[in-house]
């Protein structure tokens, strides 16, 4: 793996504010962060959270060796007395936000973190590409698992996106539903199901297809799934039982009409007495085509290039903002922007959702100083969607590894089933329900 720090994972005008701010002496002011988006991307009726994880992985690595702090020195971006503040540098903030695998909604506080000024803003960068990514990959998992009715989807896209972002989207698949993936590093990194057999090229190269399918179950067994649309399907079929008997694992369609070629592969498997034997189709699979396919006699689907570009929306365009900080006179204040169509709401936040007859009706943003957040208190079965991820610096490891994954995939199909069912439907809409934000 490629060694390097995610503290240089940041755009150079994070750097050149942390140097001013040193100088003028307002880098120690304590300060309140938010990260969240103005809107879905459009039609989308909610969208689910991923990627915090990740976002703790990369701080406990978030420090600068000397070859980084030469670079920073070389290119005269920073001080010398700024080289010497990162020398000895490591956020002792506070971070908390919404738990993975939760939905989201316009003005959600997704991700709210707390520290200096000098701290917090060099993480901006860092936070937002792993939050917006992960998020729209996640968001993207989720409607593809509803409409694939249950059955399994596997992430197959890692050759349709950067290499990097192959092993974040597989990760971020899971959160959103996926049951495994084709990139080994992200199974090994994160301990998740390894999936994979051989490609059209392990059947060309071989002088028959009866050859490629004797070497594949010799190496594999009899319950591996083999690729039967090199040449002609049907004869694929009937060489794959032939070869493996009716204890054949599976066989994979890439190409073609899926629903229909499903059926007839169906139906002569059956007919060849391979009744147990599935069938996975692929190719170019995205939420529409696999709403398409419910009917059809298939197992299970691998998703590629629409699942690493977030099915058409590849950002949650989510933002990070100053919302609090503290002032000349060591007083926190609320603070915002207002610029035209860009405002922000002052204050830290707190975040809850209501319900009726056991539904989401709404989500409620409290906004304030921190002295009238702690005196808040919620209507009676609000749910409370902020969970603490850093404490003063400390990093709660319950978030991180291959457990938070799976819980985080199990949570977003409670989260999911919480919300009124026009969140499922793939027409075009609003958001399922509104965000009400009250400032104290």
């Amino acid at each position: 793996m490629v060694d390097y720090s995610p503290a240089m994972m940041t755009d150079m005008y994070e750097y050149t504010m942390l140097d001013a701010a040193l100088k003028d002496g307002t880098a120690n002011r304590k300060c309140v962060f938010e990260i969240f988006t103005r809107h879905l991307p459009e039609g989308r009726r909610y969208g689910v959270v991923a990627g915090t994880g990740r976002i703790l992985d990369a701080l406990e690595r978030f420090h600068l060796d000397d070859e980084d702090l030469r670079f920073l020195s070389d290119r005269n971006i920073v001080s010398a007395e700024t080289i010497a503040w990162l020398e000895r540098f490591h956020f002792s903030g506070s971070i908390k936000g919404y738990r993975e695998g939760e939905m989201f909604f316009p003005n959600s506080p997704v991700l709210q973190v707390e520290g200096t000024f000098g701290e917090c803003t060099l993480l901006e960068t860092l936070l937002l590409s792993i939050l917006n990514y992960d998020c729209a990959v996640a968001s993207a998992a989720s409607r593809m698992v509803t409409a694939a009715k249950d059955r399994p989807c596997m992430d197959m896209g890692g050759r349709r996106t950067n290499e990097w972002s192959a092993v974040a989207a597989s990760r971020a698949a899971v959160v959103g539903g996926f049951q495994g993936t084709a990139n080994l590093l992200a199974a090994q990194l994160y301990g998740l199901k390894a999936i994979g057999t051989a490609a059209h090229c392990f059947t060309l190269v071989h002088d028959s297809e009866r050859d490629a399918f004797i070497s594949q179950i010799d190496a594999l067994g009899r319950n591996t799934t083999l690729l039967v649309d090199t040449y002609n399907i049907e004869e694929a079929v009937k060489t794959a039982v032939e070869v493996a008997g009716p204890e054949l694992g599976g066989v994979r369609i890439d190409s073609g009409d899926l629903a229909a070629l499903a059926q007839r592969v169906r139906n002569q498997l059956d007919a060849l007495g391979a009744t147990n034997t599935k069938i996975t189709v692929t190719n170019d699979l995205d939420e529409y085509a696999l709403a398409a396919l419910q009917t059809a006699p298939v197992d299970s689907y691998g998703v590629g290039t629409r699942l690493v570009t977030g099915s058409g929306a590849p950002t949650c365009a989510m933002v990070y903002k100053l919302t609090e900080r503290e002032n000349a006179d060591g007083v926190m204040q609320p603070v915002a922007k207002k610029s035209k169509d860009k405002a922000t709401v002052p204050g830290r936040k707190l975040a809850f959702r209501s319900y009726e007859y056991n539904l989401a009706d709404c989500e409620h943003v409290i906004s304030g100083a921190e002295d009238q957040l702690a005196a808040f208190r919620p209507e009676e079965g609000w749910k409370d969607l902020l969970v603490d991820f850093v404490d003063h610096g400390q990093i709660d490891a319950t978030w991180q590894g291959h457990d938070a994954i799976m819980a985080a995939h199990d949570y977003r199909a409670q989260a999911l089933a919480e919300l009124p069912i026009t969140a499922q439907s793939l027409m075009r809409g609003e958001p399922v329900i509104p965000t009400e934000t009250t400032v104290l």
